[in-house]
């Protein structure tokens, strides 16, 4: 099991993304704690991650309150004595589909201000229970979006390259503590309800079908595919474990090959 032992605090569990990469991280053997805004959909994955003989815990945080954040990785670190890995997947809000010239500046700064926030909130309160323990693991993931422009995506590019720039930070300067920081860029998994729903988007913009657009998009790829789900997922359970301990400061292409590093 490559994330035998250790304990993965894994924000937005209850989405898409964050329910697989907590079902992925379970696999390995790791304990996850999952946190989020939605008991509901926490204790759902929770109970999938139970019935094949995982372990999980749940907890109602709010990623963007810092007391709330602090508080609770205080308790884990109490009951389960480390914070291995931590892994910020919460949703930015904000919608695509329009040029910047038709946006305001507060619609366009939304997703920067939400994603500058959290991301910072949860790694940096990561860090120093990391730094105690002499080691630990925060991970984000953003999309290709952050390295090449697209049209009408309104913040979203500009949000998710801030990210990966405070993951590069980061990195320099948690690197003594033996904490690495890595990225995962993706270039969208379709098989999320938050892809299908931005494919529907620009397709509709484009006068074509979304099936269609995913089509265009997935042409774009060295593989002629898109990263499914379950991919991503995998890779950031690689990209978590000890196998990886030489990768910091990186942004790990997850692309099917659309961005070539």
């Amino acid at each position: 099991m490559l994330l035998k032992n250790k304990n993965a605090v894994i924000y937005g569990a209850g989405g898409a993304i964050g329910g697989a990469v907590a079902r992925a991280f379970a696999r390995e053997g790791a304990k996850v704690f999952l946190v989020g805004r939605t008991l509901a959909t926490l204790e759902a994955v929770a109970r999938d991650i139970a019935q094949v003989g995982g372990a999980a815990e749940v907890a109602q945080v709010d990623a963007h309150d810092k007391q709330a954040i602090e508080k609770h990785l205080a308790e884990v670190v109490k009951t389960a004595g480390s914070i291995d890995i931590s892994f910020n997947l919460i949703g930015l809000g904000d919608a695509q589909g329009k040029a910047l010239v038709e946006m305001t500046q507060e619609h366009f700064a939304l997703r920067i201000v939400n994603a500058m926030a959290t991301q910072f909130l949860t790694a940096t309160a990561a860090a120093r229970h990391m730094a105690q323990s002499g080691s630990g693991v925060i991970l984000t993931l953003t999309a290709q979006v952050a390295h090449k422009p697209y049209l009408n995506v309104g913040g979203f590019g500009v949000a998710e390259a801030a990210i990966e720039g405070l993951c590069r930070q980061l990195a320099l300067e948690l690197g003594p503590q033996n904490i690495r920081v890595v990225c995962l860029r993706s270039a969208g998994s379709p098989d999320t309800p938050g892809v299908d729903e931005v494919f529907r988007i620009h397709a509709a913009n484009a006068g074509i079908s979304r099936e269609e657009f995913e089509a265009g998009v997935a042409e774009k790829t060295l593989l002629k595919r898109l990263p499914r789900l379950a991919e991503v997922a995998n890779v950031a359970a690689l990209i978590a474990s000890d196998y990886a301990n030489t990768i910091t400061g990186a942004v790990t292409n997850v692309t099917c090959g659309e961005i070539v590093d």
